[in-house]
């Protein structure tokens, strides 16, 4: 970060805003969860509905090809098609309904990593008995990888994708697993600890840079860790942020969710793009 950026207020007066991300096409799109709606925001400052009804969205990111992927709280995990038609990519597992599908991450192969906490339904209403990490495979087949976490949540792959770090809300921590050649997790520990009052934010979305630095939705702002857990700064944010996504040309800007409000900052390093088809 330089010292001269400034964090600047895009828009306000949303409900909840999540799921932040970048059209190459020179746009955000993101989520307002209670209003089921997912937005546009263009460069001029105007806001347009994107998509409504929703599926009361959360996460949202890329495929290989440009398409949306969007993870709901209508209990599934979907994708926009060209022509706007929604296609339901996963909803079950085993049979039982997924919990509540918050955040989702696309790697090179194809395949797509989302988390699976209990937010926005009932107790009542749990079917799995756990909250998992789950990885869709480019047969369309979906895996369980990981179902110890308490409450995970952002996610987001090291430049080189071998490792996977993601967030647990609750525990306040940050976890980073190997990712071996056949996309399960492996190995996994504590990277990170994220203190502070949790009613200013706890660990939820994340995004990684060039260089590896991890930047994680914390108390007071955007918390910046290097690849070897070092805390390198902090972005102070005058309200809870929940999510984070990489935009413009360059991908050096950081587009923040947080409250009621979408704010960014401009930064020194460029951020991972999500990863497109080559063939």
């Amino acid at each position: 970060m330089s010292s001269n950026t400034k964090l600047e207020k895009l828009a306000d007066g949303l409900k909840f805003t999540e799921g932040p991300v970048w059209h190459p096409l020179g746009f955000l799109l993101f989520s307002d969860i209670p209003a089921n709606t997912i937005y546009k925001w263009t460069t001029d400052g105007k806001i347009s509905i994107y998509r409504r009804p929703a599926g009361n969205p959360n996460g949202n990111t890329f495929d290989r090809e440009g398409r949306l992927i969007t993870a709901e709280h209508e209990r599934r995990l979907v994708r926009t098609e060209k022509n706007g038609q929604i296609t339901v990519l996963a909803e079950r597992y085993q049979d039982k309904r997924l919990n509540s599908p918050n955040d989702v991450v696309v790697k090179s192969d194809g395949s797509i990593y989302f988390t699976d906490p209990p937010y926005g339904i009932s107790k009542e209403k749990e079917e799995l008995g756990f909250y998992g990490i789950y990885r869709l495979k480019p047969d369309k087949t979906l895996a369980l990888l990981n179902k110890d976490m308490v409450r995970p949540n952002g996610l987001a792959f090291s430049p080189d994708e071998k490792k996977l770090y993601v967030s647990d809300s609750e525990k306040g921590h940050i976890r980073v697993f190997e990712v071996n050649s056949d996309g399960t997790l492996t190995n996994t520990r504590v990277f990170a600890e994220l203190t502070g009052p949790k009613d200013k934010g706890v660990p939820d979305g994340m995004k990684v840079d060039v260089q590896g630095n991890i930047y994680c939705s914390g108390s007071e702002g955007v918390w910046v860790f290097s690849p070897t857990g070092q805390l390198l700064g902090k972005i102070l944010v005058p309200e809870v942020v929940t999510n984070l996504a990489w935009g413009n040309k360059d991908y050096k800007t950081l587009y923040i969710t947080a409250g009621q409000s979408v704010y960014r900052i401009r930064l020194l390093v460029a951020g991972v793009q999500p990863p497109k088809d080559k063939r």
